[in-house]
């Protein structure tokens, strides 16, 4: 299954936003971003439908990917376009669920990890952190391009960078090998969000318009 074009990712965190979610979702959506994610892992499975639910509107409206961190149960429940796992989730399960035309993810924190992905069953896979994070302070450690570019060399699915990552470094992670990019909190926390992603989303034009490294 191809991802979402262009290959930007906003994954959503209400905790760190500085507006109603909703509003940085339209702006980013407004701005060109085509895939979202809801990570609302803190509120019960029942909250999170009627958030997810409240969000498929908006991005049906702008013909962009809603996913979900976290449950595929939720994902299937809301009927939305598939599901990020964390690190020990179970693929098998959630393609078994969402059958062959939704999105499954997962995340990795190691070469093993990648190693290890079925494309039959993962999508992609959102690698991490690439950089030091405001959002997951001590979370790591950092990646760097040279853990990207090994886990980019080593994937038999498409890589999404992930952690600390800026309009300043798009070009940097692209070149490590990364199918694309995923933001958090720079956007939760930014004072105009459709800026934020339409500058995100120049780099990433830049980065894709040229010969990419082999």
């Amino acid at each position: 299954m191809r991802l979402p074009d262009p290959p930007l990712l906003l994954i959503t965190d209400r905790t760190q936003a500085q507006r109603p979610l909703a509003d940085i979702v339209r702006a980013a959506l407004a701005a060109g971003c085509r895939w979202v994610s809801v990570r609302e892992k803190d509120l019960s499975p029942a909250d999170q439908i009627i958030l997810v639910e409240s969000l498929l509107p908006l991005a049906r409206q702008f013909r962009a990917c809603l996913t979900v961190h976290g449950d595929p149960r939720i994902a299937k429940a809301c009927d939305v376009d598939g599901v990020h796992l964390p690190a020990n989730g179970d693929p098998h399960q959630a393609r078994a669920l969402l059958g062959p035309e939704k999105l499954v993810g997962l995340s990795i924190h190691m070469v093993g990890e990648v190693r290890a992905l079925d494309p039959v069953m993962v999508d992609y896979a959102i690698a991490g952190p690439a950089y030091p994070s405001a959002s997951k302070p001590g979370h790591g450690p950092a990646l760097g391009t040279s853990g990207l570019q090994l886990m980019s060399k080593a994937a038999t699915v498409p890589v999404i960078a992930v952690g600390g990552i800026e309009t300043a470094t798009v070009s940097e992670v692209m070149r490590s090998g990364a199918a694309g990019v995923a933001v958090m909190g720079g956007i939760m926390r930014a004072r105009d969000p459709q800026v934020a992603i339409t500058a995100l989303l120049r780099a990433l034009e830049q980065v894709l318009a040229q010969p990419r490294p082999r």
